[in-house]
């Protein structure tokens, strides 16, 4: 039979595809997008920066920054390598869409893609995250690292292991999973960031993959933390009926906390995924798990998926980058 051998969590954040000396120049976009405190409550940037501890001063120093991004560049590179050398038939990317793909009139809580391909188009810097904030365009420096997640100069037709992923759709409706399903993308359009990250940043070569997209952002249908998990258990279990002596992995894809850093939270998630503690995985508020740390839904699918699997490593690294504490808590992980 198939099976999960081999499981990956990774941030997406732009953070990664930006120098440590440029961290600093987020706080001319955090200042103007809405944020949450960490118990999920409406926040301004000012609001976050009156109430943020005096120690974030200590986070945000050129030091502290040139540390933070070399352990995330060690542990990309880490799990860029641990997925090469596992050998894999085909991965299953469980990622999130911000409005790249889907939008308002049409807005899946959980899609399984089925093509044959998936396109990575280059030049997609208007659509992708961090392009627009209140409807201003991104900087130059912003579009620069949005780019990092599309081809440079022309589309690129990734494999996608469709069999399986058909598979994968049927077995999931017979377990009253209502999922949603597509073969291809709109005319044009391709990959969004949360999928473009894995093939751009964490494959050496293209292994085919099935996508799965979970509507971590937008109310009302986000699918519950429970049902995140479930949905992993019931991946797993689709996988291991499937014919053939496969060897699939599971990456994740985002988090954790952002756009304010919540250590506590990334923490708690950590632990919990490393122990196996499925209650408190479903468990997770969903006030706190809106925003960027909505991302984390990615997470709680995979620790489902994995929950056969013992979590081998793990780097954290909270990413403050301006005085607010804004960030994102950077987090790579690796299962087997």
């Amino acid at each position: 039979m198939a099976s999960i051998v081999f499981g990956a969590g990774t941030s997406h954040t732009p953070m990664l595809n930006m120098t440590a000396a440029e961290w600093p120049l987020f706080e001319e976009l955090d200042r103007h997008r809405a944020h949450l405190h960490t118990d999920g409550r409406a926040a301004t940037y000012d609001d976050l920066l009156a109430a943020a501890p005096a120690s974030v001063q200590a986070e945000i120093t050129p030091d502290k920054h040139s540390r933070r991004h070399g352990e995330a560049m060690a542990a990309l590179g880490r799990l860029r390598d641990e997925l090469a050398g596992a050998a894999l038939d085909a991965v299953i990317v469980v990622g999130d869409d911000h409005k790249e793909i889907y939008h308002d009139d049409n807005m899946p809580s959980v899609l399984v893609y089925h093509g044959e391909t998936i396109a990575n188009v280059p030049n997609r810097t208007g659509r992708s995250p961090g392009a627009n904030v209140d409807g201003q365009r991104r900087p130059n420096w912003m579009q620069r690292a949005a780019a990092r997640y599309y081809e440079e100069s022309e589309t690129r037709h990734y494999p996608v292991h469709a069999g399986l992923a058909n598979h994968l759709i049927a077995a999931l409706v017979e377990a009253e999973f209502d999922v949603s399903s597509a073969n291809a993308l709109p005319a044009g359009e391709g990959e969004g960031h949360a999928f473009g990250f894995v093939h751009r940043r964490l494959m050496k070569e293209a292994v085919p993959v099935i996508p799965v997209v979970l509507n971590t952002y937008y109310p009302p249908n986000q699918p519950s933390p429970r049902r995140c998990y479930r949905l992993g258990q019931a991946i797993r279990q689709a996988i291991e009926s499937y014919p053939g002596n496969l060897r699939i992995g599971v990456v994740a894809s985002g988090g954790l906390s952002h756009f304010t850093v919540d250590e506590e939270l990334d923490r708690e998630v950590i632990r919990a995924l490393s122990e196996k503690d499925a209650d408190t995985l479903q468990g997770l508020p969903r006030t706190r798990l809106n925003s960027g740390n909505s991302e984390i839904r990615n997470w709680i699918c995979a620790g489902g998926a994995l929950e056969h699997l013992d979590l081998r490593w793990v780097t954290y690294c909270p990413g403050y980058r301006t005085p607010a504490g804004t960030g994102t808590g950077l987090c790579f992980a690796h299962w087997a």
